[in-house]
């Protein structure tokens, strides 16, 4: 039997890296709707010794069926990043009702942060990242004096008022085709910094002595710490720190160090992972 990995309830089996398999298999494919939480995980991807998503989902899954093959999913949430609508596919050996594979998973997932909300059947060569189209992210940002309570670890909290016209200003220098080197990690290991942003919208709503702001961001891929660099610079034009023409220049630059201050990651949620046709509603 394989060492298992991780500790307590967090442990799951040792898996093997994802590849395509052969689409003569005759298994199963099964696309997956999720929801989490981030905290408590060191993000999605599997990691030894380390509570993560994916080997929380795959640890339900060896409840089911031994030798299940290792999940995919449409994007790689960091630590600390949340998810209302993941994308993950599994290959099952029993061709199970996708209403009761549903059950059966978030039978064994009850006691963690974390849900499967929707299962379906897909083709053999339908995959969670490579099939899909598009991405879209939402981050709150609430600001108030007092301290969250109930959004606590849900949405990153500042005590200054902000402007949101000037962040809507700023951002449309964003939209579009561009080379996105300041605005991404170091550590990215995308092959190019050329990406396009298609949508990028700031809404304020009213929250108890304080206002919450969102920003909606559509894009087909996003690269390593991308959005979340996006809303810390913004933060400093809404806060009076940057004009908005700040941002073209950091834009501009092609240079990390032109980016303003990374935000944290609990106010991010991958929102949605689009797909022509889309499965769940087939």
């Amino acid at each position: 039997m394989q060492r298992p990995l991780g500790k307590g309830k967090h442990a799951f089996p040792a898996w093997t890296v994802c590849q395509r398999r052969d689409t003569k298999s005759l298994m199963p494919r099964y696309a997956l709707k999720i929801e989490y939480t981030g905290a408590g995980f060191a993000g999605w991807q599997r990691q030894t010794d380390l509570a993560t998503v994916q080997g929380t989902v795959e640890m339900a899954l060896a409840k089911l069926e031994e030798n299940v093959p290792s999940i995919a999913a449409a994007g790689r949430t960091d630590a600390g990043v949340h998810a209302l609508g993941q994308v993950a596919h599994c290959d099952m050996a029993k061709d199970w009702q996708p209403e009761r594979l549903m059950g059966a998973l978030n039978f064994h997932l009850k006691e963690y942060s974390v849900s499967v909300v929707d299962c379906c059947h897909v083709d053999d060569d339908w995959h969670a990242r490579f099939s899909a189209v598009g991405r879209t992210y939402v981050f709150r940002l609430v600001a108030r004096r007092a301290p969250l309570t109930h959004d606590a670890g849900l949405a990153w909290h500042i005590r200054h008022s902000l402007d949101v016209k000037a962040m809507q200003e700023g951002a449309k220098y964003l939209i579009g085709h561009h080379d996105f080197t300041t605005f991404r990690s170091v550590m990215c290991q995308a092959k190019s910094p050329i990406k396009s942003l298609d949508h990028l919208q700031i809404t304020q709503h009213p929250y108890p002595q304080g206002t919450e702001f969102r920003f909606h961001l559509a894009a087909r891929s996003f690269l390593h710490n991308q959005v979340r660099s996006f809303v810390g610079t913004l933060e400093r034009v809404g806060s009076g720190s940057w004009s908005p023409f700040r941002v073209k220049e950091a834009l501009d630059a092609k240079d990390r160090s032109a980016c303003g201050p990374v935000c944290p990651p609990h106010g991010l949620y991958l929102e949605t992972a689009k797909y022509s046709p889309d499965p769940f509603k087939g």
